[in-house]
């Protein structure tokens, strides 16, 4: 596998995962709300998912995910349903975040419970499954190891995806610091809106648009 190639993949991806989503809105409650330590673990949960996707199909699941209408529509709607629940925790939540201990159903208890909720909304977004199986493809290369190139690809997406959910993460760390609480509950809302965008957008998300 030439560097080019890998520079190519790293170009795309980082354009790519830059644009807010799910698990780094999810990085950017996280450093506001429970620190560099909590934003941590939910960022170990994303890129833990992109490992498992990655070899997902690599396995050649993500095409069984395109090929099965009713396994598609279930995981989507789960998915959705998900990002609605933590749209609506994070848009109820209170401004005095960090020291309200009725905050527990918004900032995850611990480390545990940050990295569990990220991983499930990535993985329960088929659109990532279907856009690596679009998507990485086209950058595996004859004559080298399929199983080595995947590795390295699962491996640079989860570096990617850490290095720019942490500028999130530290965002967030830093506004929870100087914004004032009224401004804190908009930077709330204004995620639990995006999320609630997001949710809408996979429910008419349909397979055709990545064939």
């Amino acid at each position: 596998m030439d560097t080019t190639t890998i520079f190519l993949y790293v170009v795309a991806v980082s354009a790519v995962t830059i644009i807010p989503g799910p698990t780094t809105l999810l990085a950017l409650s996280n450093g506001a709300t429970g620190g560099f330590r909590l934003a941590a673990c939910g960022m170990l949960g994303a890129a833990l998912s992109d490992l498992i996707l990655i070899g997902a199909v690599g396995l050649g699941l993500g095409a069984i995910l395109q090929a099965s209408t009713l396994l598609f529509e279930v995981v989507k709607w789960i998915g959705a349903l998900y990002l609605l629940y933590l749209a609506w925790s994070l848009w109820r939540a209170p401004t005095a975040l960090v020291a309200s201990a009725s905050t527990d159903a918004v900032i995850p208890r611990s480390g545990r419970s940050a990295f569990l909720r990220s991983l499930l909304v990535a993985l329960s977004n088929p659109k990532g499954l279907l856009f690596f199986s679009a998507f990485l493809p086209q950058f595996i290369q004859t004559g080298f190891s399929v199983a080595t190139q995947y590795i390295t690809f699962a491996l640079l997406t989860a570096i990617i995806d850490i290095a720019l959910m942490s500028l999130y993460a530290i965002g967030g760390y830093h506004a929870v610091r100087v914004l004032s609480g009224g401004a804190l509950r908009w930077l709330n809302r204004s995620c639990a809106a995006v999320l609630a965008g997001l949710a809408a957008a996979m429910t008419l998300y349909r397979r055709s648009r990545i064939d």
